[in-house]
């Protein structure tokens, strides 16, 4: 009898025993699924406010909560015109074209006639428009004389730049202001060229072709290309700090990738593949000395005997990423994101003040909190098995072996928290790309596009209007900035 009960209870004691085991595999199984969850739930909810991924990507259907969409704080301003801000509006002229008298013709209270009463006050009121119809074109002729050499008997033309060298009897051509208006809309407002056509047409009583149109691009990426280049390359070569990046564009049916180097006051970009070699090709990284600002991507690696640093918002981005999916298990995310801010808050304040670096104190204070951070994310990824687990790892890894380069914005305070600057003279590729049905027919186009955008991108950042600077290029020449900031211009060393 005992020895019945004994193996009864041996045998529920291997079926508990296989409950215990079968409960674990189901309990593993279990949190595996979850993290393959949150994982997927990772890759539907990727967006522009926790990856790399452009604002115009963002489904136009699902609108997140603001303070999840951007890292920006408020300033507790209300929208618009602010209390105070000075106005603006049209001044009168001394001489308009017409004057109309407009007399009071009738009594506004007792409503007898007004012909003939003494004009006691006039006020002035004018309208300004356009002509109905577009102005005539201005056209000049030039009367090229040739002359015979009593010497030797040759014949030599004479020679002007307004005239091409072999014209054609009774022939005319479009002056360097309309070119500049051609090319000012299709490069500089990335109009198609037969939107453009009708523009320059419609407003300045022309008829030039989509081919005139087409090819003033190229006509100014020539230009751009003799002087400009070279004069900004070397000038962002030889600055303490410049931005990196690159971004797609679609052309001839293969990726092609444009890449920009570029300073707070200038912009040079040019196009190829990601390789090194590629980015090399540019002309500046390779002379270059200072600080180069960048995102995570490991092709600019090969530039070894310069300082880098890494873009912050990218690095929030990716955080956010995965606080969201797990913010719970992931709190190493958000306190390293909070982390990044409010050292970017500090290093503002520091150059608000005019200092030129953070105090030891501050600098003790992020390092502390940067260095919590990664303790408290080892701690809770140490066990998980999963996508999510695996992808945290992989993005503290990060922060564990980049540190100097991250918090390169705290030790140099010439230094910025983001990779904007570039980011912002990339997005021209995409605003073309979009208007132009998505991608470029050739890669010449590309390229001219590349060079006009260096040009125009620049002068922008120097305060020079875009229409200016296009009517210069074709007129004296290429606009080319005299120092590498106007500090510099204006105050020569």
């Amino acid at each position: 009898m005992g020895s019945g009960s004994e193996v009864e209870r041996d045998d529920v004691a291997v079926l508990l025993a296989a409950k215990d085991a079968e409960i674990d595999a189901l309990t593993a199984r279990i949190a595996e699924l979850e993290g393959l969850v949150a994982a997927l739930h990772v890759q539907i909810g990727r967006d522009s406010s926790n990856s790399s991924q452009p604002p115009s990507s963002d489904s136009p259907f699902v609108k997140k909560p603001t303070a999840k969409r951007s890292s920006r704080q408020r300033s507790g301003k209300k929208p618009g015109k602010q209390p105070g801000s000075g106005g603006s509006m049209l001044s009168l002229v001394e001489d308009p074209d017409e004057v109309f008298q407009v007399p009071a013709l009738q009594c506004s209270c007792c409503g007898a006639g007004l012909a003939g009463a003494p004009v006691v006050g006039t006020r002035r009121h004018q309208v300004v428009d356009v002509p109905p119809e577009p102005p005539r074109p201005r056209v000049t002729e030039y009367r090229v004389q040739s002359a015979c050499c009593p010497g030797c008997g040759v014949v030599t033309e004479a020679v002007h730049r307004e005239v091409p060298a072999a014209p054609v009897p009774g022939a005319a051509s479009y002056g360097p202001q309309v070119k500049a208006r051609a090319a000012w809309l299709t490069c500089a407002h990335f109009l198609p060229v037969r939107r453009a056509r009708r523009i320059v047409n419609a407003l300045g009583g022309f008829a030039v072709s989509d081919g005139f149109i087409a090819g003033m691009r190229g006509a100014a990426a020539r230009l751009v290309e003799e002087r400009f280049l070279p004069h900004v390359r070397a000038l962002i070569a030889a600055a303490p700090v410049a931005h990196a990046d690159e971004t797609t564009a679609r052309c001839e049916g293969r990726l092609r990738y444009l890449h920009v180097a570029c300073t707070e006051h200038l912009a040079a970009m040019h196009v190829g593949d990601r390789s090194a070699d590629t980015i090399d090709a540019g002309g500046i990284w390779p002379a270059f000395t200072g600080v180069l600002v960048r995102d995570g991507y490991s092709g600019y690696g090969h530039l070894t005997d310069i300082d880098h640093a890494w873009c912050g918002i990218h690095l929030v981005r990716d955080l956010r990423a995965a606080s969201d999916a797990d913010p719970e298990g992931q709190l190493w995310a958000t306190a390293m994101a909070d982390t990044l801010l409010l050292a970017n808050t500090t290093a503002h304040t520091a150059r608000n003040q005019g200092r030129d670096a953070l105090s030891e104190k501050e600098l003790t204070v992020i390092r502390n909190r940067y260095a919590g951070a990664i303790g408290l994310g080892r701690e809770q990824n140490r066990h998980g098995r999963d996508p999510l687990h695996d992808t945290a790892r992989t993005l503290l890894r990060r922060f564990e072996r980049h540190q100097d380069m991250i918090l390169r914005f705290t030790v140099n305070l010439q230094v910025p928290f983001t990779n904007n600057t570039a980011e912002l003279a990339a997005r021209s590729a995409k605003v073309q790309q979009r208007t132009s049905g998505g991608c470029w027919r050739t890669l010449t186009g590309l390229i001219d596009f590349a060079a006009v955008q260096s040009y125009l991108s620049t002068a922008t950042k120097w305060g020079i209007d875009t229409l200016d600077a296009m009517t210069r290029l074709f007129t004296t020449g290429p606009w080319l900035p005299p120092a590498p900031t106007p500090d510099t211009a204006a105050h020569p060393a």
